[in-house]
């Protein structure tokens, strides 16, 4: 990105607030009854406490059934938004629940494991953002959500993948645009949508590692018995998303493949989703599109799988790892989530 310098990044499981926490977490999980019917405990906590459990798609399936609202990070943030709980369980990773914070500040926010980061939140520091607004004065700044709170509080709006392009179109055309932090997904919009953006050279560990040549022959494989189609999130490689089908954030390709005509689907995405897609449409075949490595699951998030059955009781139980944030900090931040939520 033009004058831009990468700096070495402290990384979640550095900082001594999430070294405590982790330490803490570790002692806890020790306290945790093997014999316990951890359904029924959640259930009743939640109860108890007035809490309310939102979860990402990418969640495993079991903590999938338990919540109470499912969704992709605008869903989620728009629940966060209109709850009435008093507390808000948030299974996901950390810059999501801090969305939920900023929406509600004088609420209970709890998430499963405080060390539930993301690659793209962690590659991108407010001070290297504010440096290069610093370089592009009459540039708007739009962000993805997958950033941190202190990014979001240096933005003008923030997008997610279901709401980027009309975002994006809202601005004046002749407005200059610093997109961040996936770059991916902001090439996906400058086709879209035809408007020059300059991006921040970040990327999602889990989608830059899709393999183009074994998805191809994955579907040529799978084409001999029926009629197959790749689907794929914006934050992949462009060299995978020019052999998708269709192109969409993570409820997007849930709609789509409930109305597919294809007997196969590779879904080029995190496969968490594959149990909600399994769940809708038991009569097709999905298959999660592979990495480069053929013996390694990279297509899978070591963050989102943080969270545990075990981990979700306890934050009920305990109401901790509990999340806290500088009231100046919520408030500009609220600003351009803010500003998403009222434009999409």
């Amino acid at each position: 990105m033009a004058g831009h310098v990468a700096v070495s990044l402290p990384l979640l499981k550095d900082d001594p607030y999430f070294v405590e926490q982790r330490r803490d977490l570790g002692s806890r999980l020790n306290t945790v009854d093997p014999r316990l019917d951890l359904d029924k405990e959640i259930l009743r906590l939640k109860k108890e406490r007035n809490a309310v459990i939102l979860a990402h798609y990418y969640q495993d399936s079991e903590i999938q059934e338990l919540a109470d609202f499912l969704g992709d990070s605008l869903q989620l943030a728009q629940a966060a938004k209109a709850t009435k709980a008093d507390v808000i369980v948030f299974c996901g990773v950390h810059f999501m629940a801090e969305t939920a914070k900023i929406l509600n500040p004088d609420r209970i926010v709890v998430v499963p494991d405080m060390d539930a980061g993301c690659s793209l939140a962690d590659g991108c520091s407010p001070r290297d953002l504010a440096a290069w607004k610093r370089l592009h004065p009459d540039h708007a700044v739009i962000s993805y959500i997958n950033c941190s709170a202190d990014v979001k509080a240096l933005s003008d709006v923030i997008v997610t993948s279901s709401n980027a392009e009309k975002i994006v179109r809202s601005f004046p055309a002749d407005r200059p645009i610093l997109f961040a932090p996936d770059r991916n997904l902001g090439a996906f919009l400058v086709k879209k949508t035809g408007r020059h953006m300059d991006l921040w050279q970040g990327a999602c560990v889990v989608h830059e590692l899709f393999d183009e040549k074994r998805i191809v022959q994955l579907k040529e494989h799978h084409a001999a018995h029926g009629p197959v189609e790749i689907i794929a999130h914006p934050e992949c490689e462009e060299h995978v998303l020019r052999h998708a089908d269709f192109i969409g954030s993570t409820t997007a390709l849930l709609n789509y493949a409930k109305g597919s005509k294809a007997k196969t689907l590779i879904v080029a995405t995190e496969p968490g989703i594959l149990h909600q897609m399994q769940k809708a449409r038991p009569d097709v075949t999905f298959v999660d599109a592979p990495g480069e490595d053929e013996n390694c699951k990279c297509n899978i998030c070591p963050h989102m799988k943080r969270n545990t059955l075990e981990k979700l009781y306890l934050c009920l139980r305990d109401l901790k790892p509990r999340l806290e944030m500088e009231p100046d900090l919520m408030e500009q931040a609220r600003k351009p989530i803010e500003r998403m939520l009222s434009l999409s």
